[in-house]
């Protein structure tokens, strides 16, 4: 038995996608707290003209994925959000252990193709972990700016200063400015 494990609840990842609009999240967190289910974890987002929204949500059992899904079949209809649900193993509901530092790695430069895939590709080899990243394109027409924003969990013996090493090669290659700084997190 996992030592996260929680016997007494159902785990389930609803992923929303629409229209940007205002409302959904109130739409969404709506149907939850009629449910009675809790989120324990969520992330939203704006692509282009789309909203993005993934949550893991949990309620104490007997309850189903088939209960979930019947009540955003009824907000699905009304709004035309497009919704997806997702039972969670117990082996999925663990959060990843924190080994290493936690940094946030920002990009900016022109935009060109690979910037994600270099930089992301160059952690991947070095076992850094990515746990969020953001991309946006700013400036105007004629110079825009490509943005990429992440946070990261280093691996055991890694520091800071060794990402940024790790990084400069790709910061000439591609002409970009890298920035890696440590995120102190905050204990409540």
């Amino acid at each position: 038995m996992s030592e996260c494990r929680k016997d007494n609840l159902a785990h389930f990842a609803v992923t929303i996608i629409s229209k940007d609009r205002p409302g959904i999240v109130a739409d969404t967190t709506e149907v939850l707290f009629r449910l009675g289910c809790n989120i324990e974890d969520s992330s939203c987002t704006m692509l282009g003209g789309d909203f993005a929204m993934i949550l893991i949500v949990s309620h104490e059992k007997p309850f189903t994925k088939a209960r979930l899904v019947d009540e955003f079949r009824l907000l699905q209809e009304r709004t035309g959000l497009h919704i997806h649900v997702r039972t969670l193993h117990d082996d999925e509901i663990c959060p990843v252990k924190e080994e290493g530092e936690l940094c946030l790695i920002s990009v900016y430069g022109s935009d060109q193709p690979g910037i994600v895939y270099r930089v992301t590709r160059a952690l991947a080899d070095r076992r850094v972990n990515i746990t969020d990243l953001n991309t946006r394109l700013i400036g105007t027409v004629e110079e825009p700016v490509y943005v990429l924003m992440l946070e990261a969990i280093l691996p055991d013996g890694m520091t800071v200063e060794d990402a940024e090493r790790l990084l400069d090669n790709l910061k000439k290659e591609l002409n970009v400015e890298i920035g890696v700084r440590t995120i102190t997190p905050v204990s409540f």
